[in-house]
């Protein structure tokens, strides 16, 4: 199987290490040399860190890295199975993207996105083969986190879904089914909920540091709103909820003023350097 990655920032270099990881020849697509460069060596960096950790030997690093190719091409990624797309979270983007992969990748590849907000069906629409449009919402980061969610959008055929979920399982992450319903599985039902975290800060005058220990002792969560809102990124989660907001009109999910405010100032968590907490550079 060959997989092709459109879009190598956080997401999409994540999801590339994965594939490489799992033994699969991939091509990662970004719009310059010096992107697909930076990318490649972020990749390599992780890789080495899984070395210098003992999770990894050195020969499968060194397998790993032979299996990516990076390019500027859409073209590059003809002879595909599956192209993921991680691009920005836009809809004419990648409506505009998927239109052009229709063309590119042979009749059978599955063509991924990898959005969490956007209508799959709306992305799928751009295609002239919307069947075989699908969504797999990987998590970040992609090779850390276990879950990729399989997403039905309304014309997704059978074949090309089945594919996608076995593909998930592939790689080793744990699929699972849903329909392109706003915000999908999780993002459905974290978002509203770390909003309401962010509201609680204000309202009962809790400090992040203690906020995040009462979820963390109090309620069992592994990483506490604050934390994870920082990791995340306060702009991606402010996009995310913006765009639920804008599908489902429920108030509890439109973005909190806080994380508004924090975004327009470029307080957007560990990788500005600071959010709720700051973060050595």
């Amino acid at each position: 199987m060959k997989v092709g990655v459109v879009g190598l920032g956080a997401m999409g270099a994540g999801i590339a290490q994965v594939c490489i990881e799992a033994g699969l020849e991939t091509v990662g697509r970004e719009v310059s040399q010096d992107l697909g460069d930076a990318a490649r060596g972020r990749i390599e960096h992780f890789l080495t860190r899984k070395v210098e950790k003992g999770r990894l030997g050195q020969g499968a690093r060194d397998e790993a890295l032979a299996r990516l190719r990076t390019t500027t091409e859409l073209a590059d990624l003809a002879g595909c199975d599956v192209v993921i797309e991680a691009i920005v979270e836009s809809l004419d983007p990648k409506r505009e993207l998927f239109a052009e992969l229709d063309r590119i990748c042979r009749p059978d590849a599955v063509l991924a996105t990898n959005t969490s907000a956007l209508s799959v069906t709306e992305i799928a629409a751009a295609a002239s083969r919307p069947e075989r449009v699908v969504g797999m919402h990987f998590f970040n980061p992609a090779p850390l986190m276990p879950l990729v969610e399989i997403v039905r959008a309304e014309r997704t055929a059978d074949g090309p879904y089945e594919t996608a979920y076995a593909f998930g399982a592939k790689l080793g992450k744990h699929p699972i089914r849903c329909q392109d319903t706003p915000g999908f599985v999780v993002n459905r039902v974290l978002i509203p909920l770390l909003n309401d975290c962010v509201r609680v800060l204000d309202e009962a005058r809790v400090t992040p540091e203690d906020l995040d220990t009462g979820m963390k002792d109090g309620a069992g969560w592994p990483m506490g709103p604050c934390e994870l809102l920082d990791l995340v990124g306060i702009d991606v989660h402010v996009h995310a909820s913006e765009a639920l907001w804008g599908a489902l009109r429920e108030p509890r999910i439109a973005p909190p003023p806080r994380l508004v405010a924090m975004e327009k100032t470029g307080l957007l968590g560990r990788k500005s350097g600071e959010g709720f907490y700051r973060y050595p550079k």
